[in-house]
């Protein structure tokens, strides 16, 4: 781990101040906590981190790469959701209710992420108020993103969706396969295709 943690010049104590910075004010004694609690984890790409089937035990936070998730239906591969750096991702229905995911994760670029195991952030939660905090904060932002997307595909236009999700997350449409871009904003490739044209127009 020293090696690819040392090639993009970080620590996990820096990661773990990044979570702090984002989500929750810690002192030093509680960054070194959650700097406890972080799992360092590389894929390759086209790795799978999450198979469909196992019980998601962990919240990830991508450092580096690109992760996508997704599912199976009539036999068709569909993309839910895909996380960049500084992005968190995680199977919620698995990992709260401990039962099979019906979704797998996959590093579609090399990828390093840290891994919350559940049970050692909620055991650390119950005694320390800022790590809950982080803890609750992580939820709610992972809450309202699905929500955001639900409403995306409910109330939007092709061309509306294409638009916030450039605004949203430009090196997601920049580094991500055209397939699962327009699999993630339930349409053809051939239908973002256009949407894509039109807007460089």
């Amino acid at each position: 781990m020293r090696n690819y943690m040392t090639t993009i010049g970080l620590t996990t104590r820096d990661v773990a101040r990044e979570l702090a910075r984002r989500y929750s004010t810690m002192t030093h004694e509680e960054l070194d906590v959650l700097e406890s609690i972080l799992v360092p984890m590389k894929f390759q790409k086209g790795e799978i981190i999450l198979h469909e089937g196992e019980v998601c035990k962990d919240i990830y936070w991508v450092v580096k790469g690109l992760v996508r998730q997704f599912y199976f239906k009539n036999g068709k591969e569909l993309t839910e959701y895909m996380a960049v750096e500084n992005t968190i991702c995680m199977s919620i229905e698995s990992l709260f209710r401990e039962e099979p995911s019906r979704q797998q994760m996959q590093a579609i670029e090399p990828t390093i992420i840290f891994a919350l195991p559940k049970a050692k952030l909620e055991k650390e939660a119950v005694r320390n108020v800022n790590i809950q905090m982080l803890y609750r904060k992580i939820l709610e932002e992972s809450l309202i993103l699905s929500q955001v997307h639900a409403d995306m595909l409910r109330f939007e236009s092709a061309q509306e969706r294409y638009a916030k999700l450039v605004k949203r997350s430009p090196q997601l449409v920049l580094r991500a396969p055209l397939v699962y871009i327009a699999s993630y904003l339930q349409m053809t490739p051939e239908t973002l295709s256009r949407v894509r044209t039109s807007a460089l127009l």
